[in-house]
């Protein structure tokens, strides 16, 4: 009888082995993470949002969007809790494009050798430079003017991100200085109103409320966005900055295939749905899916056209 068991167990050891599903269960399983470093509200909140409810539709597990704003420190206290966490799938990092390009070269230890790989990237921001439309400036001819002979301070999202180093090239190129920076978490209507900082790089989604009563001097997209068509872009400005700022999906290198392309494939189709596509209309975002392979190139090509802007400010 005991000769019996033995056999039996060795038996259903080797069906399990064999048979998918068995030994190990089916991702997803248990709930999901999307870990959006900065605050509620933007662009790459709402759209990955919009793929978490997908995703728990799909798949029945919970999907929840963690924000883990940095205080002042960028995406990279979030991008951290990501490249700490098993390469299983369950935990999943909507990135600027700062993450990839820079964080593993800024002296940030966990996020060194490079941890992470697109699955893709599905929004351009229409990023702007912006000031109260009160300022003695209303154009970046005007801001680089008054700037040579009066102080003006300048918010950003962190001094290491793409936006701050492409409005410090811009005011080298231009030659002036801001008199002061400072990083904010989030920078909309409010921080222009209550005088924080007289010039903020920020997204158009931030400061849409109150359009009325600011300027949009710049826009770092690749066309003039529809919504401030008088503003014009930075390549217009300075033809030597001509980068675009995007939001995309990244896990860590380990993560199995079939787990991306189970996350891809809701997230290209939220990409592609009436809702997503809303948003673009609405806030003058480029909404789109770029694949994995896509992305990757598209993260090299940014890192020369970054290194250049920052020999430029060296």
């Amino acid at each position: 009888m005991k000769k019996f068991l033995t056999s039996a167990a060795v038996a259903a050891s080797m069906a399990a082995a064999v048979l998918p599903g068995a030994a190990l269960a089916e991702y997803p399983e248990k709930p999901v993470t999307f870990i959006v470093p900065w605050p509620p509200g933007d662009l790459e909140d709402v759209l990955t949002r919009m793929i978490a409810e997908d995703f728990q539709a799909e798949y029945g597990v919970a999907a929840a969007v963690v924000n883990k704003p940095g205080g002042g420190g960028g995406p990279f206290p979030g991008a951290i809790d990501v490249a700490m966490a098993p390469a299983d799938g369950y935990t999943i990092g909507s990135f600027v494009m700062g993450v990839p390009l820079i964080g593993h070269v800024i002296g940030i230890p966990e996020l060194a050798p490079e941890k992470f790989d697109p699955l893709g990237i599905f929004v351009t921001y229409p990023f702007v430079l912006a000031t109260s439309g009160d300022a003695p400036y209303q154009t970046m001819e005007e801001l680089a003017e008054y700037a040579k002979s009066n102080d003006v301070s300048l918010g950003h999202f962190g001094a290491p991100l793409i936006p701050t180093k492409l409005t410090l090239a811009h005011a080298v190129n231009s030659g002036f200085e801001y008199s002061s920076d400072a990083a904010f978490d989030n920078l909309d209507c409010n921080t222009l109103a209550s005088g924080d900082a007289d010039v903020i790089n920020t997204t158009l989604q931030l400061v849409q409320p109150c359009l009325d009563s600011i300027t949009i001097l710049a826009a770092v997209t690749e066309q003039r966005i529809p919504l401030v068509p008088d503003a014009p872009t930075m390549a217009e400005v300075d033809d030597t900055l001509s980068m675009t700022l995007w939001n995309g999906l990244f896990v860590l290198k380990d993560t199995p295939q079939d787990v991306r392309d189970k996350i891809t494939a809701v997230a290209m189709k939220t990409m592609a749905s009436e809702r997503a596509q809303n948003v673009a209309k609405q806030t003058g975002a480029s909404i789109y899916w770029k694949d994995a392979a896509a992305s990757a190139a598209q993260i090299e090509s940014d890192k020369k056209a970054f290194g250049d802007v920052n020999a430029l400010l060296e």
